[in-house]
């Protein structure tokens, strides 16, 4: 197990289908040492089955014919796949399964998300320190790849530190430290005058993550707190060459990049039209292509909104000519349980939905507004999910295991997060 040095280095947060194969490539192109999956939960990729796509190289876990993970062996050396758990042993089972594919493994203690709460994953850990350094040492033992963990911070210092302390002691090479608290989101400014303490409270490199939006903040960031390493979200998220020290590329040259990787990966439309509404939303949902993009229903509407309709072509053509495939837009068909069916089709309905271009100049009020609503489908998806599980739980003596996997899965390969594909909502990104 080789030892990465963070000194210096820049990195692509964990972005919950922001983060999937197109947008890592594209920052490590762009100057990023590091690239982090969207969080995976345990149970979504536990039993996935392994494949190599003859036509592009990628390699996808899938369940049941859905993708759960995709990646690039070009990407290999510099990948950290993050795993959302409450529990060891299901957490070493997931990263074993990707073990061959992956640099490092972290762990996710920082999400403030209710689906992930409930669950007991992410920010809940924090207030579980026994149990998620439990899950730490098990990671560390038998993974036999080096593991990190990412965590947000209490308002009581103290307790932040005690819990660093006891994180570095499960044999973490690094920790990833968000600087806002549980209930804080992008709008309420980061604490960087938490990162010194912390640095020096241990031993091991930490990671700042948080209000790092441009490329002049990287080495700001690193003398005033002595982090070692930093890590960006929302600045990747609008300009993923924001890693690029020679400043940022116009910003649809970079949405026309991003269209050609997700088309050379064969990422899914739904998934490649989420992260686009995403790079334009707040500052450029005025632009001409915003609207037209909202209304895009497959790839080919999407090529043909940005003038690469040739560009299609020309690979579809090259696609069936080695007889690889070539269809974007078509989630696999597979079985689903009645409630699982439902849900797909509440997010179906919901795949056109487009902000107003007002949404750039949206109240603290409202933008409070939206999170309740957000905060209330969380409440919905999670009553959800917990009805399939005990509907799971009585059919576990003839059920085959892995239905239980694919429950837990997307049809877009970039989280087992229950998120509407095609759905601008609000995210927490950092």
């Amino acid at each position: 197990m080789e030892n990465y040095d963070y000194t210096n280095k820049t990195m692509l947060a964990p972005m919950v289908r922001i983060g999937t194969l197109p947008m890592r490539l594209l920052a490590l192109e762009y100057g990023a040492d590091l690239v982090y999956t969207p969080e995976i939960v345990d149970k979504g990729i536990v039993g996935a089955e392994r494949i190599v796509h003859p036509d592009n190289g990628t390699v996808d876990y899938q369940v049941r014919g859905v993708s759960v993970f995709k990646t690039h062996p070009s990407e290999k050396s510099r990948l950290v796949f993050q795993i959302g758990s409450a529990n060891a042993e299901l957490a070493l089972q997931a990263a074993l399964t990707v073990k061959q594919d992956v640099s490092t493994i972290d762990l996710n203690c920082g999400c403030p998300k209710r689906f992930s709460i409930h669950g007991g994953m992410g920010a809940a850990l924090m207030e579980e320190p026994e149990k998620l350094c439990g899950i730490l040492r098990t990671l560390v033992q038998g993974t036999g790849l080096p593991v990190t963990c990412k965590i947000r911070i209490f308002e009581d210092r103290q307790k932040t530190l005690d819990l660093v302390k006891m994180i570095e002691k499960t044999g973490v090479k690094a920790l990833a430290v968000h600087c806002r608290y549980r209930d804080e989101r992008p709008r309420d400014p980061g604490h960087w005058d938490r990162f010194k303490e912390i640095v020096e409270a241990v031993s091991i490199p930490v990671i700042a993550n948080g209000d790092v939006t441009e490329y002049s903040k990287i080495a700001q960031v690193r003398e005033l707190t002595g982090v070692k390493g930093v890590m960006i979200a929302r600045g990747a998220q609008s300009n993923v060459s924001v890693f690029r020290k020679e400043g940022l590329v116009p910003h649809l040259e970079i949405v026309r990049q991003y269209i050609r990787k997700a088309m050379e990966t064969r990422n899914l439309h739904s998934n490649t039209k989420y992260v686009l509404m995403q790079i334009f939303a707040p500052d450029f949902t005025k632009d001409p292509h915003y609207r037209p993009l909202c209304d895009a229903k497959t790839f080919r509407a999407i090529c043909q909104v940005f003038g690469m309709v040739e560009e299609l072509d020309a690979w579809e053509a090259s696609q069936k000519a080695q007889g690889f495939p070539y269809d974007v837009d078509t989630h696999p068909k597979r079985t689903v349980a009645p409630v699982a069916a439902a849900e797909e089709k509440v997010a179906e309905s919901d795949a056109s939905f487009c902000p107003p271009a007002s949404i750039s100049t949206t109240t603290a009020t409202a933008k409070r507004k939206i999170d309740d609503v957000e905060n209330a489908q969380d409440e919905k998806v999670v009553e959800t999910k917990s009805a399939e599980v005990v509907e799971s739980e009585t059919k576990e003596e003839t059920g085959p295991p892995a239905a239980k996997v694919a429950k837990t899965t997307t049809s877009d390969g970039s989280s087992s997060q229950p998120t509407p594909a095609d759905t601008p909502q609000p995210v927490d990104l950092e």
